[in-house]
């Protein structure tokens, strides 16, 4: 399968070349520089490269022309660098110019980075947690900023194109992607202080680049759906204490709707394990 990655040269994108490479793919990455950074896979920067300003429908398509299938990863990353009004027009224009784009020239699999973001917990001027553990995908979307919104906003945007055009379009939910010696740290900062950087209001989640490369290739590669939205993280969390137990005492709002084994993710992965044959196998612990 030919896969066109926009936004191929970022942390995840470059993860995902390699990724696509590994299982026998043909990979092109549009994205508005070209790779640089010396900790994701070499073997990622050496795929073909067009440079592509994602927020227009014809360049886009033309980096396209010719594939099967499209990820599309090129977003701002965080609200905190530039205005609300850029983050959310750069972040929504750009899903809609990728899967419009794909209309045209008839692409019927389409991938996208949403965020766990959408959820509305990540970045809200007064934090706030999930109402219940595990959070599957069915969870209410209570955004408070503009890039948890964008999400959300990109996220029925690629419901609209699976009804219009039958496209299969699946939404990832990823949490904060770590690259692998990044967790440990992390993890020290919340031992020393589970309330770290309000870490809480995420469920102390994380994902390896590597599984949210994984689950990038599974969900291009699955066939007969239209549109579906999954949640991805890591089997685990960042905390050296039981899910359970962080949950009671630093988010007690927090339902609990059913057991959390020992360290097990405060998310439910359960949809994309079922219909992805996703198989988490990073975690800092190890």
């Amino acid at each position: 399968m030919r896969v066109l990655v926009t936004g191929g040269s970022g942390r995840v994108g470059q993860f995902t070349i390699a990724e696509l490479l590994k299982h026998g793919h043909e990979t092109i990455n549009a994205d508005r520089v070209a790779p640089s950074n010396p900790r994701t896979p070499a073997e990622a920067r050496d795929v073909r490269y067009i440079q592509t300003d994602l927020g227009d429908v014809g360049q886009v398509a033309g980096a396209m022309r010719d594939c099967d299938a499209v990820i599309h990863l090129g977003a701002i990353a965080a609200p905190y660098h530039h205005a609300d009004e850029f983050v959310f027009q750069n972040n929504v224009m750009s899903t809609f110019s990728v899967l419009q784009a794909a209309s045209l020239l008839g692409v019927k699999k389409a991938v996208f980075a949403s965020s766990i973001s959408a959820l509305g917990t990540a970045y809200a001027p007064t934090p706030f947690a999930p109402a219940y553990a595990p959070v599957d995908e069915e969870i209410p979307l209570l955004n408070h900023d503009c890039y948890g919104l964008s999400k959300e906003v990109d996220e029925r945007t690629g419901q609209m194109f699976a009804r219009r055009y039958g496209m299969q379009v699946i939404a990832l939910r990823f949490h904060w992607v770590a690259i692998e010696d990044e967790v440990p740290e992390r993890a020290r900062e919340v031992a020393a202080d589970p309330n770290f950087d309000n870490w809480w209001r995420l469920l102390w989640g994380y994902v390896d680049a590597r599984d949210a490369a994984q689950m990038c290739r599974l969900a291009v590669e699955v066939d007969g759906l239209g549109f579906e939205a999954f949640n991805c993280t890591a089997a685990d969390t960042i905390a050296s204490i039981p899910t359970e137990d962080l949950i009671r005492t630093f988010a007690p709002s927090v339902e609990l709707r059913s057991p959390i084994e020992r360290f097990d993710t405060a998310f439910s992965i359960e949809k994309a394990r079922r219909i992805l044959g996703y198989d988490p196998k990073h975690s800092w612990r190890s």
